[in-house]
């Protein structure tokens, strides 16, 4: 039987016991009840799961004891890097939920010239604790034991001026050739440019262009912002990754 597993911001080492956090002891003890005894499996990003049994529950939370560990090989040899032009509400969520899925190693959110999103520092903070929290809800589900980094919202030029190293693909309906025409990446890292709603400007992509992002398109169809990146990520994962 699958144990669930919910991730907490500790150092865990078995033989200790830990206070749940506020988010997994309500995850654990009031969504899924379990009870003084059972069994869960929890991680904190270092690669490994830690198997644990709740030993302590009560309305303030709960606790656990780590009983051992393993180490978690579910990262994908290709690390794909998603510069994401921010998307409206439960898209940008549903955008983070499955390239983390995907196996994505990181995101970058960008405001671009056609963003409909406008954040002030307020909101953009909330929104980024929001987007860490379905980052770490999608690793629970799917199995990785280490979080994709999430960067904050940072403007286009900054973002693309310092993408890492690797392959820089911009995704653009109008580009001559397709995904399916890339040669394996020299590197192991790829990043890659998704538009927001409005799509990439003429000054966006004079932006990404100069800083050697090539256009790639994704067949004959436009795809909406919140399929264009998932359906580059699967594609990508499926020639060069561990989609095969």
């Amino acid at each position: 039987m699958r144990l669930t597993r919910a991730h907490v911001d500790a150092d865990l080492a078995p033989g200790r016991r830990i206070r749940l956090s506020e988010t997994a002891a309500a995850h654990l003890l009031r969504v899924l009840r379990l009870r003084v005894g059972d069994a869960c499996v929890l991680f904190n990003g270092d690669g490994r799961d830690y198997q644990a049994r709740i030993v302590a529950a009560d309305k303030r939370g709960g606790e656990a004891e780590i009983l051992a560990s393993h180490a978690v090989d579910s990262e994908s040899p290709l690390r794909i890097v998603l510069l994401q032009g921010v998307a409206r509400g439960e898209k940008m969520d549903w955008i983070l939920q499955k390239a983390t899925e995907l196996g994505v190693a990181a995101f970058v959110p960008v405001s671009s010239e056609r963003s409909e999103v406008k954040l002030d520092p307020a909101r953009a903070e909330k929104r980024l604790a929001h987007w860490t929290s379905v980052v770490i809800s999608a690793c629970e589900q799917c199995g990785r034991a280490r979080v994709p980094a999430l960067s904050p919202v940072r403007p286009l030029a900054a973002a693309a001026e310092a993408a890492g190293d690797g392959a820089r693909l911009l995704l653009d309906p109008a580009a001559a050739s397709g995904v399916d025409g890339l040669d394996a990446p020299a590197a192991a890292t790829l990043t890659i440019a998704v538009g927001p709603e409005g799509g990439w400007s003429p000054r966006d992509r004079a932006v990404l262009l100069e800083a050697g992002f090539a256009g790639v398109r994704l067949g004959p169809r436009v795809l909406r912002t919140e399929t264009a990146g998932i359906a580059a990520i699967a594609t990508l994962q499926a020639r060069f990754g561990d989609l095969r």
